[in-house]
């Protein structure tokens, strides 16, 4: 089981020939509507790969939430709301992406201003994963996560106030290419992304590197949640973090699973054919 801690939007996804320049309005291809968000993408691509994967988020009983809801259920996802009294809508993103080479653009309110309760769900968790989003419940799922000697991953997107405070708690800090920190990160296991370029690592003892594949990217929204998705399976799979020695293998599968993400057009149309990484 992987608990999956942060946050759940509405994606408005809708496919163009060319991404709009201000003033300028443009048809789009397709329109899909589903449940996003950095977490719960990772949670989606578990479920996708065979893992139990269980989303604890801030949804609601808001139609748009229930829309999410569903969604969610559809992808094999457990939903745990730690806050389902809520009435407001849920965060909503707008997703814009060109269909000449999958780059997209994101317009997204995120969860600013929400409060969270300090309550996540972490039975039967073999690794706990946390985007940063929803500060209170991030520290108090990596807190109890550490103290439970289970697995914390930090899908580190970009720089947030908490992580000040979460990175303690952390055992693995995944990062985009685009994260900086005001200081040198002290975690046993740094690793960075970098879009098609090589995924670098660094331990206390070691460090490396693993090549992308090579692929025709198509659509790259939510690849990198996609990827932490499937690293964290990996590392509850190994039932601890991973060893200098096992990490190019660990996320050697991450990159797999990215790469056929961004391989397909659409919102889950990715979400079948990760059946191949389960041969």
């Amino acid at each position: 089981m992987v608990v999956a801690v942060g946050l759940c939007t509405v994606d408005l996804v809708q496919r163009v020939r060319a991404l709009p320049t201000p003033g300028e309005k443009v048809q789009s291809l397709s329109v899909e509507v589903a449940a996003g968000g950095p977490a719960t993408n990772a949670a989606v691509a578990i479920a996708a790969l065979g893992g139990r994967a269980r989303l604890v988020t801030v949804l609601g009983e808001h139609p748009l939430a229930r829309l999410a809801a569903e969604d969610l259920a559809t992808c094999g996802v457990e939903l745990a709301d730690a806050l389902p009294t809520r009435a407001a809508p849920p965060p909503v993103s707008a997703v814009s992406v060109r269909t000449t080479d999958g780059e997209r653009t994101v317009v997204s309110h995120n969860a600013t201003g929400v409060q969270a309760p300090p309550r996540a769900d972490l039975a039967d968790a073999d690794a706990v994963l946390v985007d940063g989003h929803h500060p209170e419940l991030a520290l108090h799922a990596a807190r109890t996560a550490k103290d439970r000697g289970i697995p914390v991953v930090l899908d580190a997107g970009s720089w947030k106030p908490t992580m000040p405070d979460l990175l303690p708690y952390v055992d693995i800090a995944a990062c985009s290419a685009a994260f900086t920190s005001p200081e040198p990160l002290t975690t046993p296991v740094v690793i960075r992304t970098n879009g098609p370029n090589p995924v670098t690592w660094s331990t206390v003892e070691a460090d490396g590197e693993v090549p992308a594949p090579e692929v025709v990217a198509k659509d790259t929204t939510g690849a990198g949640d996609v990827w932490h998705g499937a690293f964290t399976l990996a590392v509850a799979r190994l039932g601890r973090v991973p060893k200098a020695a096992e990490l190019p293998s660990v996320i050697e599968y991450a990159n797999q699973a990215a790469a056929i993400r961004i391989q397909h057009e659409g919102a889950r149309a990715w979400v079948e054919p990760m059946l191949d990484l389960m041969q």
